[in-house]
């Protein structure tokens, strides 16, 4: 690591005293549920404990950062790809499709947004799209990477395409999940920040009975069955998403220099890059996402018959073979 990168990024276990608050408590509650008199309850916990085992945290531009690695100690050749969440989100949306990778012997890295997950909320409150991008290079530089594959959705797709007209020449291939060119217009940017915000904030996340979230998930999001471990992930992650993160990023995804600059960014790239979208996504329309791949010289599109907005939870097997297949495509 050169000396810039040890001055913003400093790292120990999970086990460690150098954690955050949201996962010191959610440490906790596994411990409670590994004693549930449920089974089913006691075994997911089992699995949860198995996954924090390969936490980390690292200090990245000054806030405590969250990542999992599947394999730290992979060999140079072991293909590695970074996991981007969307808004909202956290982590452990990947968490079905990282155990899919490592069976495909690709090492895996899915870390928190400041404020989301496990995460810490950003001191100086800047949750702006460069701001994530160059805690995204701070991360690349505290792991060593030299080569690598990046896999996104929503939110983080935002972020890697800001992130990758930098440092384009490092990245192997990118894979965006959910994402495209949407039409914008003045009125838009303007309510879309206001709106959405409210929704999740101070309606969605208020819910916390399950069996309504997951009827909610049904009917807007998803076009697949989900289990109630998936429905509790998504609860979670609205759970320990911070209000500043959820209010300023619906303010940067809305942005019209935004919007209007996807298609020069995603123009601007020789790197491979796959769009993957779900003909039952009715938050970001394939029709959307296929505009935005006819701007890329050296993309792919896959367009998958039954599926909503939530890809990694919905397919995760299939989401794996996606990135696995962009990875080999790459090479």
């Amino acid at each position: 690591m050169n000396a810039t990168a040890s001055t913003i990024a400093s790292t120990q276990s999970a086990t460690a005293l150098f954690t955050t608050e949201k996962f010191r408590t959610y440490e906790c509650e596994i411990q409670k549920r590994l004693q549930s008199k449920k089974s089913r309850e006691r075994e997911y916990a089992k699995y949860e404990q198995s996954l924090i085992e390969k936490s980390h945290f690292v200090s990245l531009n000054g806030t405590i950062h969250h990542y999992y690695d599947s394999n730290p100690t992979a060999s140079p050749d072991t293909p590695t790809v970074i996991l981007i969440h969307g808004w909202d989100c956290w982590w452990m949306w990947w968490h079905k499709v990282i155990g899919f990778l490592v069976k495909k012997n690709i090492r895996a890295v899915a870390y928190d947004l400041k404020g989301h997950g496990w995460s810490d909320e950003d001191v100086r409150n800047d949750y702006s799209l460069q701001s994530l991008s160059k805690d995204l290079h701070a991360l690349v530089e505290h792991l060593r990477l030299k080569r690598y594959h990046i896999a996104a959705f929503s939110l983080g797709a935002f972020v890697v395409l800001d992130y990758a007209v930098k440092h384009e020449s490092e990245i192997q291939s990118l894979t965006f999940f959910n994402f495209g060119y949407f039409p914008n217009n003045p009125a838009l940017s303007k309510m879309i920040p206001k709106v959405i915000p409210f929704l999740f904030d101070k309606v969605v996340r208020k819910l916390t009975w399950w069996p309504a979230l997951y009827a909610y998930a049904r009917l807007t999001l998803a076009r697949n069955p989900a289990t109630k471990e998936d429905i509790l992930v998504g609860m979670n992650s609205l759970r320990f998403c911070s209000s500043h993160a959820i209010k300023q990023t619906a303010e940067q995804l809305s942005k019209l220099e935004v919007t209007e600059n996807l298609p020069k960014q995603v123009a601007s790239l020789q790197v491979p890059m796959l769009f993957v979208a779900g003909r039952g996504d009715q938050v970001v329309s394939w029709k959307n996402t296929k505009k935005l791949f006819e701007y890329a010289k050296n993309g792919r599109l896959e367009i998958i018959k039954k599926c909503g907005h939530l890809i990694t939870l919905e397919l995760p097997e299939k989401t794996a073979e996606l990135i696995a297949e962009q990875i080999a495509h790459a090479q």
